[in-house]
């Protein structure tokens, strides 16, 4: 599933198959940027770029499964291979496995701390370290973590937040920790010309939230996808090291 087209720029978005990364993906495509759709199944993803390119996105796939450390070091040397560069990382793969845990499951799980942490934190961490040698290559290159106002620590202590009621406790702190390591890494790229930074698409109408959340979320995909193309697609002067959603900056 290889498609050159070096002369554009090229964004990675991890878990890009279905949901909101697969809308990102085809919003990136409609601005003229080259696709690479990282996902664990090879079928899915096979699929999804079928139905980009017969949208007229220039769209190709990689094999990559966050959750193995063996996939994500491959990642890199692979895109350099088959474009030569790397402009855009969209840090979208995640996990909510307390939407479809037992009602009375421990908030304090280990076991839901421990698979939540390894795809939503250390997945993000070591796809951005194979691919940061492309990035910090490019003109302009964006990293985006696509994070929740449910990581936001000055959110869920205000009554008046619409999360404020949730208590998904390895989720929350997830997001936390990704937005940590947002700011620690626009911290050290300081002065370059790559950007990374947060963004909360708000809730949305995928599968993340278990089996009822399509009826429930009020969010589209394709409406979702609007904040993250945005810090993807920053010019020179945006911020780094910010948190943001659809309607302007939101609180760590």
């Amino acid at each position: 599933m290889t498609t050159t087209k070096t002369n554009t720029k090229v964004a990675l978005v991890t878990g890009g198959n279905r949901g909101l990364g697969l809308a990102t993906a085809r919003r990136l495509g409609q601005e003229g940027v080259t696709v690479v759709i990282g996902a664990r199944d090879p079928e899915r993803a096979r699929e999804a770029v079928v139905g980009l390119r017969e949208e007229g996105v220039w769209a190709s796939a990689v094999p990559l499964d966050v959750d193995d450390a063996a996939s994500t070091r491959t990642v890199g040397e692979r895109i350099r291979r088959e474009h030569g560069r790397l402009d855009i990382l969209v840090n979208n793969a995640g996990i909510l496995p307390e939407a479809t845990a037992a009602g009375a499951a421990d908030p304090l799980d280990p076991d839901l701390f421990l698979r939540t942490f390894r795809t939503n934190v250390l997945g993000a961490v070591e796809v951005t370290q194979a691919v940061l040698p492309l990035i910090a290559g490019s003109p302009a290159g964006r990293i985006v973590n696509v994070s929740s106002r449910m990581g936001s620590l000055a959110d869920q202590l205000d009554p008046a937040s619409p999360y404020h009621a949730l208590v998904v406790p390895a989720y929350q702190s997830s997001k936390a920790a990704l937005n940590g390591v947002t700011v620690a890494l626009a911290k050290k790229l300081a002065g370059s010309r790559v950007k990374v930074n947060s963004v909360c698409p708000g809730w949305v109408q995928t599968d993340l939230g278990g089996p009822d959340n399509r009826a429930a979320a009020p969010t589209s995909a394709d409406d979702a996808a609007d904040v993250v193309v945005r810090a993807a697609l920053l010019d020179d002067d945006g911020p780094s090291g910010s948190f943001f959603d659809a309607t302007g900056p939101v609180p760590w």
